[in-house]
């Protein structure tokens, strides 16, 4: 039966059942569309390299520096990518323990560990004098969960190793904001 029109009296077909879905189809797809929209626009720009591998470190005692990769949410670090180096030269390093990463089947590298969220690794120093300034160095390389990879990225620190018996000190980190004075 055909419903009035209300604005002009006259009689008018309903909708075929098709047309209602089709119009609900295409209105549910645009509501979509609208709300993925600012996700997809951040996918477009990824982070800089440090940004979404923030490296940082500290002296623990004259002769161990704390490093730490604070990753961002979405990019991953590769466990063999990484290398640690300390100036001056004379300063000895020993070889990194670093923790077993998540393994992964990466699509550029294969069968590979990562990082994700934190990783502190403690580097052991030989030959350092208390007191000593050093730059400490990192090369890594990682990617970003949007299937961007970066090239092989180096970040360096300066790290003002303690005398003997002080408290441990960080070097070339922002100034953390004092909310409370």
């Amino acid at each position: 039966m055909p419903y009035p029109d209300t604005s002009t009296g006259s009689p008018q077909r309903p909708l075929p059942i098709r047309a209602d879905r089709r119009w609900l189809l295409l209105h549910a797809l645009g509501v979509i569309a609208l709300t993925l929209a600012p996700a997809t626009s951040a996918q477009v720009s990824p982070l800089a390299p440090e940004k979404a591998f923030r490296f940082s470190a500290r002296a623990l005692n004259p002769h161990t520096v704390e490093v730490r990769f604070n990753i961002a949410d979405g990019y991953y670090l590769y466990r063999d990518k990484l290398r640690f180096t300390v100036e001056p030269a004379a300063s000895g390093l020993a070889v990194p323990s670093l923790p077993n990463g998540k393994v992964k089947e990466d699509q550029f590298f294969g069968r590979v560990e990562t990082y994700r969220g934190n990783l502190i690794v403690n580097l052991q120093l030989d030959g350092t004098v208390p007191g000593q300034k050093v730059v400490v160095q990192a090369e890594s390389q990682g990617c970003a969960d949007l299937g961007i990879c970066y090239l092989p990225n180096i970040q360096r620190v300066t790290v003002a190793l303690p005398a003997a018996g002080s408290a441990p000190t960080r070097v070339d980190e922002p100034p953390r904001k004092q909310w409370f004075q």
